[in-house]
């Protein structure tokens, strides 16, 4: 009777998050839907103006909206490979995060795909990037970043929808039980007929694990297609071979340090203390802390193969990024990605709440910023002195950056409010 009393109080206390949202969840999601709002109607102005409303010019062809691209696909493959990862190895804290993981990757990767599009000035003719017959006989250059990264996205976003749906089966078939009415029939439709019988658990365990399996070797290649963007090209500080495994421990770093912002308000808001420890969070952090010496050591091997190379090109390039125009971002990209997160070697600020929020939130601050950093100055001091220019970001760019964040979190909060946040069925075998 104890287990039974104990696995009742269970759902009841993860469900609280699916009842009628209060004034303050109204609010945020007003907020963010208005900056969402903001960011089109800057869109549309820049899609009537053209792209000259954007800071973007010569030399400097990628700005702020790569920049975003880039984060955002970050975020988006961290979620599904702490997930994945996680699961392959048995780690009992991961039923803290996976749930709200898996939802990041989903609403991360939706973020990113815009990017590209609004980068591409007359949106209305982005299906020439899809390879499909026609009768033109016309075929997307296959040997184009843009190219690539249409099939990075569609890949990893199906692979992360079939992954995060899977996992949710058994939480809607209770959820399904406890609702009455419409809501009931919706997610009675939505359990795909759910009834946990012996049959239908092995099924849904060989599945998990297979997905589990095909989503870890997918994150590393997809984030590696995307450095490859850069690292293809001959310009200097891009054409180098380290990118691939440094975008993805990038990637690991930026999408931990999310799910840490998401996870610490929502343990407050539903009141899920029993079920998400400060062990866990400390686990969590020392994610945190490692991918942070793999970023710094990444840095610091950028550094050593321009200087040891004696390549003036590639000397001048470092130098400027240290010292040149945008030297205060540089100097607050190191701050943030290298020097705070060496407090988490602290066992007490790890396990302090708090001050992992603001360590999180300088860690996706840090990671902006060396996406912002890595394309601008490249671009910006190319081979040719005649042709080195500076790059600065317009209005319209930093509304629709603000508003692809309106966006992320506009999703989050209606899948706090659809989805309970906390796999159940998972948290009752710990039981």
């Amino acid at each position: 009777m104890d287990q039974l009393a104990a696995r009742e109080k269970l759902e009841q206390d993860v469900l609280k998050g699916l009842r009628r949202p209060g004034k303050w969840y109204l609010l945020g999601l007003a907020f963010c839907t208005l900056l969402f709002v903001n960011a089109l109607v800057l869109w549309g102005y820049q899609a009537s103006q053209g792209l000259g409303v954007a800071g973007i010019m010569h030399p400097v062809g990628w700005g702020v909206y790569i920049a975003n691209f880039v984060f955002w696909v970050g975020i988006a493959h961290s979620g599904t490979l702490i997930s994945a990862v996680l699961y392959l190895f048995r780690a009992r804290f991961r039923t803290s995060f996976n749930r709200t993981a898996e939802a990041m990757t989903i609403f991360a990767l939706m973020v990113a795909g815009m990017f590209p599009l609004i980068h591409l000035g007359r949106v209305e003719i982005f299906y020439y990037l899809l390879p499909y017959p026609n009768q033109r006989n016309l075929w997307p250059n296959f040997r184009s970043p843009l190219v690539w990264d249409v099939f990075a996205i569609t890949t990893y976003l199906i692979v992360s929808l079939v992954f995060f749906y899977v996992g949710t089966l058994p939480d809607l078939a209770i959820v399904r039980r406890r609702m009455t009415g419409v809501r009931a029939r919706i997610y009675s439709f939505f359990s795909l007929g759910w009834t946990g019988s012996l049959g239908q658990w092995k099924q849904y365990s060989r599945l998990y694990l297979l997905l589990a399996a095909f989503a870890t070797p997918l994150v590393a290649s997809v984030h590696s297609i995307v450095s490859w963007d850069f690292a293809v090209s001959i310009l200097p500080g891009w054409h180098t071979t380290i990118f691939a495994p440094y975008f993805v421990a990038g990637a690991i770093f930026s999408g931990t340090a999310m799910v840490i912002i998401l996870m610490v308000p929502l343990r407050r808001t539903l009141q899920l203390q029993p079920y998400i420890s400060i062990d866990h969070f400390e686990a969590i952090a020392k994610i945190l802390l490692f991918t942070s010496l793999i970023i710094s050591y990444a840095y610091l091997v950028e550094y050593g193969l321009a200087f040891y190379g004696h390549n003036q090109v590639e000397m001048e390039l470092f130098r400027y990024r240290a010292l040149g125009h945008y030297s205060v971002l540089f100097w607050l990209m190191i701050i943030c990605n290298s020097l705070v997160p060496l407090t988490l070697f602290i066992k007490r600020l790890r396990r302090n709440l708090a001050y992992l929020f603001v360590v999180a939130l300088l860690v996706n601050l840090g990671m902006w910023i060396e996406r912002f950093i890595l394309i601008v100055t490249s671009l910006a001091r190319d081979f040719d002195p005649y042709a080195w220019g500076t790059y600065t970001p317009s209005w319209v760019e930093i509304g629709i950056t603000f508003g692809s964040f309106g966006l992320f979190f506009m999703l989050i909060l209606l899948f706090v409010k659809t989805v309970p946040v906390l796999s159940m069925s998972e948290l009752k075998e710990r039981l």
